[in-house]
């Protein structure tokens, strides 16, 4: 077989693959593309005995087909919360562990806002709604969405737990990747606004028959 013919064979198609990754715009095809760009390039790197090149691609390909997995999975967790729950596990792999004092302040109302949170245990309230967040809950979403990015409520530790933190840049980094994640995760923020509303409104109404209640026992 002519070497020579195979390595100008490999050499015009990477190129092919780099031009057309250069103008991708979402993650999951240029990993597609990268997948196939490794597997020609370790095709080719076997006959020519070309060792760098096979090592390399070698190297990149299960990582390609992890970040590609990873991806797609964040796609079908996202929804699958959006259609059930309104779960945001997903997120829990590209978050931080932060662990939590009674008594301590996680954010303050006004202030500027860089994060959400996701409850793992313990117990948090939001100190001028009263309202207290059971684990499993996300809080901190709606900041980001904020006009001014600031904080609508302050967030108490009532009993000490743990709890898992994203940033807002790593939220629109994986919006940048793939915005089919942005559009689902801004239905799942809106559904939570929805969600935070009717509580609110529910609990108003609690207070307006409680008022009321005294009234109507009294003699007419």
């Amino acid at each position: 077989m002519d070497m020579s013919y195979l390595h100008h064979f490999g050499s015009a198609a990477a190129t092919i693959f780099v031009v057309a990754t250069a103008t991708m715009r979402t993650m999951i095809p240029l990993r597609v593309f990268g997948i196939m760009a490794n597997l020609l390039l370790i095709a080719i790197s076997i006959p020519t005995h070309n060792y760098p090149t096979l090592v390399l691609h070698a190297v990149l390909l299960p990582v390609n087909v992890f970040r590609l997995r990873q991806m797609l999975q964040l796609v079908r967790e996202v929804k699958k919360s959006v259609n059930s729950d309104l779960s945001m596990e997903w997120l829990k792999p590209f978050m931080t562990k932060q662990k939590c004092k009674a008594g301590e302040i996680l954010f303050y109302k006004d202030e500027k806002a860089d994060r959400m949170f996701y409850i793992v245990s313990g117990r948090y309230r939001l100190v001028e709604s009263g309202i207290e967040l059971p684990v499993g809950a996300i809080v901190g979403e709606l900041g980001m969405l904020s006009p001014l990015g600031e904080r609508t409520q302050t967030l108490e530790c009532i009993e000490a737990g743990l709890v898992l933190s994203v940033t807002y840049a790593q939220v629109e980094e994986l919006y940048v990747q793939n915005p089919e994640f942005g559009f689902f995760f801004l239905r799942l923020a809106s559904a939570r606004l929805f969600e935070n509303i009717g509580t609110l409104e529910a609990r108003l109404s609690q207070r307006d028959v409680s008022m009321l209640a005294p009234t109507a026992a009294q003699p007419a």
